[in-house]
């Protein structure tokens, strides 16, 4: 078999069915294998970037890997956006790169990233953006490197991998030999029992003195699989459920324990819960900036923080956890429930007040195109049960994250830290990939559409159906607030549109542009049903705020304390 036949037999035998890439030279050989493949579908996006982001919502939620490919050069230089992605969202992700002939290393050939003579050094680049990054210089060992990689990819916390192939490697000629083929080791991390029996004793401890516990849960427990865990703890202990905004589904929001997303932009049912907890119970969450009030100083002061996370080194990255299980989050969850099977509850219940009557509340609304809020609050009454829904970097998130109420069985997820405009827009096309019997629901703004749009060609090319909801008030919506409270002044944040319904059907896709609530449902409704990629261009009012604190304890309490720091109070 040639290098690139190797590697695609490679990706059968661990159930990949999709690789998403950029044509070029260096990636034709990776072309041809996958248009023989009687499995893996190879797709190639319009922009080498697109596919990276492809490949992140491929691995999303499923656990299998996510393929992304480019030539060298550029074509490589274009997948660092989505491995950034990989990395910091921990989603298991390959991606493979051309490289020019070692034998024409530091003499300037076309492409070349040899880091020699005025050439930039992909190799450093790689290694900067990924788990590991190898670069293949003797084709019998293929297979040993590349099970290397898959094996990291999903190593502990996932992340990306990436494997560079010199184009000499690549010619007709050269044959793998002896390829040994894959398989996919996803070795769980299991928790330590005595850890789990520590922090047993504390809840149980904590209970028994009538002690208010709140679970706080983030995307680690939703890509866990630990919602029926963490339900289970909840209605056993009567602990209420806040979340992220990535955790957002993980129990019902319906449900009468979920106090909602605790965050800057989420619920006062959600701060008035972590406000009244005496024991935090982080379950696969981070503690990043958005959740933690920009690393809010001593917002866990006078608690007991304790971490259930998939990594060591996340435990006490901006809180020291007073106490700590490192595992996979169903895993840890289950062992912590077996551990308390003879705790009771504490004798007074933990008063918390449900997110229901937040997200669903009837908003004002004067103007005459769209509020947001309802345009969110629509969407969670439209999607079917088994919904998958994105949103993008930008004010619609959030929009989405405080209105979108989500059932057990549907699924959320914003854009992460590393945070692209257009990272979601484009993954949706590699997430509908991996399930396609779920609707792909995005919401994005049209900052983010006006960035990547161009991929709907690609979706309607290889008959992959996302719905792009865009929330379209012709500016940078998310910049202009910022600068409006940095600077008082805002500048180069408003743009002018194209007709977007027109240019969705020009690519062959479902287009519509609506002006009111009803115009949406009915427009969403259709695309629901259509069976096709479909642009929802929804025009909505500029005059509306999302919710937003500086503080779990709200924007005025936090008003008075900068007062009192300036006048030396604090």
């Amino acid at each position: 078999m040639r290098v690139y036949e190797a590697i695609v037999k490679g990706l059968e035998d661990l159930g990949v069915t999709y690789a998403f890439g950029g044509a070029g030279e260096n990636a034709a050989g990776m072309m041809i294998a996958l248009k023989n493949s009687k499995s893996v579908h190879g797709v190639i996006a319009r922009h080498e970037q697109a596919a990276s982001f492809m490949a992140c919502g491929y691995a999303m939620y499923t656990d299998k890997l996510g393929v992304c490919f480019a030539t060298a050069g550029p074509g490589a230089f274009n997948l660092f956006s989505g491995l950034a992605v990989a990395m910091s969202d921990s989603y298991p992700v390959l991606a493979i790169s051309g490289f020019a002939s070692l034998d024409w290393r530091g003499k300037g050939s076309l492409n070349e990233t040899s880091g020699l003579r005025r050439t930039p050094d992909s190799q450093v680049m790689f290694a900067a953006t990924t788990k590991k990054s190898v670069l293949l210089e003797d084709i019998s060992k293929l297979g040993e490197v590349l099970q290397d990689l898959v094996d990291t990819a999903f190593e502990g916390r996932p992340g990306p991998v990436h494997l560079h192939v010199p184009e000499n490697l690549g010619h007709p000629d050269v044959q793998v030999p002896n390829w040994p083929g894959l398989k996919l080791n996803v070795a769980p991390v299991k928790p330590d029992p005595v850890r789990v029996s520590e922090v047993a004793a504390v809840l149980a401890a904590a209970m028994a003195k009538n002690k208010k516990v709140l679970v706080l849960a983030g995307f680690g427990a939703i890509r866990a699989g630990a919602g029926p865990e963490i339900r289970a703890f909840a209605e056993r202990f009567q602990t209420p459920v806040a979340t992220t905004q990535d955790g957002k589904g993980i129990v019902s929001e319906r449900h009468p324990l979920a106090v909602g997303t605790f965050c800057d932009s989420g619920h006062a049912s959600a701060w008035k819960a972590f406000l009244a907890a005496d024991v935090v119970l982080c379950v696969g969450n981070g503690l990043n900036q958005h959740a933690t009030f920009n690393y809010k100083a001593g917002l866990f002061d006078g608690k007991t923080l304790i971490r259930l996370n998939i990594s060591d080194d996340e435990i006490d990255r901006a809180y020291k956890a007073d106490y700590a299980i490192v595992g996979d989050a169903k895993l840890s969850m289950a062992a912590l429930l077996a551990a308390m099977a003879d705790a009771r509850p504490a004798a007074q219940p933990f008063a918390a007040k449900s997110c229901d009557e937040e997200m669903t509340h009837d908003l004002l609304h004067l103007t005459g195109k769209i509020h947001p809020g309802q345009l969110a609050q629509a969407v969670s009454r439209l999607i079917p049960k088994d919904a998958i829904v994105l949103a993008d970097a930008g004010a619609h998130l959030a929009w989405m994250a405080y209105y979108l109420q989500l059932d057990e069985t549907q699924l959320f997820r914003k854009a992460g830290e590393f945070g692209p405009m257009a990272g979601h827009t484009n993954g949706a096309i590699g997430l509908r990939a991996a399930h396609p019997d779920r609707p792909i629901v995005v919401c994005c703004g049209d900052g983010c559409y006006n960035l990547a749009g161009f991929e709907l060609m690609t979706a309607v090319q290889y008959g992959l159906p996302v719905i792009w909801v865009i929330f379209n008030d012709a500016e940078f919506k998310l910049i202009k607030l910022f600068q409006l409270e940095t600077f008082h002044e805002s500048g180069l944040v408003e743009f002018t549109n194209p007709d977007w319904a027109a240019y969705a059907k020009a690519c062959g896709a479902e287009g519509f542009d609506v002006e009111s609530l009803e115009d949406f449902e009915t427009a969403f409704a259709t695309a629901l049903t259509s069976g096709r990629p479909s642009v929802i261009d929804a025009h909505i009012t500029r005059l509306a705020l999302p919710h937003y604190s500086p503080s779990p304890e709200g924007i005025i309490a936090e008003i008075v304390e900068k007062l009192k720091q300036s006048v030396g109070l604090g």
